[in-house]
């Protein structure tokens, strides 16, 4: 499986790299890159290809932000961040996970979602994969304007959103979705949990959001993010 689609969100600084399940993102500061997930197990390359033909030096990726500890998002990280000597950062809890510590937590599945997590697993699984810089709630990374964690558990314990306040973008992980709809993600470990993070995220405000399936959203971004949790999810 590989990349199939690159898109720009915010020219010359945000691009989404589309995979066949799911995507990542690559933010762009003067001279420096930064990756929100990182797409399937052996896709390194084409990430890497992406990358030059933005006209920018892979070499130049500094950081890995996982959102969480599932193979679609960790995938790649390990083999990119051997190749460009970039830093790969995770929550505290999810990271035992991807270091395969731990297993991956089973999601509690409603029956509309059996067919779709099917699908999920054809996604190749992530190797166990290196964790440089475990984070919480509220830390600070240098990039975006100051790139703050914001702790979004239920669809895995240690699931992060990363907010870019001065640039008003929002990365949901798999918290939140934007197929078809925009909704509360799927395959969650705890619903109850998950719906009280996809409210905090909502909360941020965000002018565009970034969700680990789907388009991203850049109008009416808030209004769209707050009328979508209080709106009844699939059973």
């Amino acid at each position: 499986m590989t990349l199939f689609e690159r898109v720009e969100v915010i020219p010359g600084r945000l691009h989404m790299l589309r995979f066949p399940i799911g995507q990542a993102y690559l933010w762009c500061d003067d001279e420096a890159l930064t990756l929100i997930d990182a797409g399937y197990a052996g896709s390194a390359p084409e990430i890497e290809e992406a990358i030059r033909s933005l006209g920018l030096r892979p070499e130049l990726l500094e950081r890995i932000v996982l959102t969480h500890c599932h193979g679609d998002h960790v995938g790649a990280s390990g083999e990119l961040a051997a190749r460009l000597g970039a830093e790969i950062v995770a929550h505290r809890l999810d990271a035992p996970v991807i270091r395969g510590e731990q297993p991956v937590p089973e999601p509690v599945l409603a029956d509309w979602e059996l067919p779709l997590y099917a699908h999920g697993l054809t996604a190749p699984k992530a190797p166990p994969t290196r964790v440089d810089r475990e984070v919480e709630d509220g830390e600070v990374l240098p990039f975006g304007g100051g790139a703050v964690i914001v702790h979004s558990p239920g669809h895995t314990p240690g699931s992060i959103g990363v907010h870019l306040p001065a640039r008003g973008v929002l990365f949901t992980g798999d918290c939140v979705a934007g197929v078809g709809q925009v909704m509360q993600g799927v395959f969650n470990v705890d619903g109850e949990q998950a719906a009280s993070s996809f409210r905090r995220l909502a909360e941020l405000s965000p002018s565009i959001a970034c969700f680990g399936h789907g388009d991203p959203l850049t109008r009416d971004t808030a209004r769209i993010l707050g009328a979508a949790t209080t709106e009844p999810q699939p059973r």
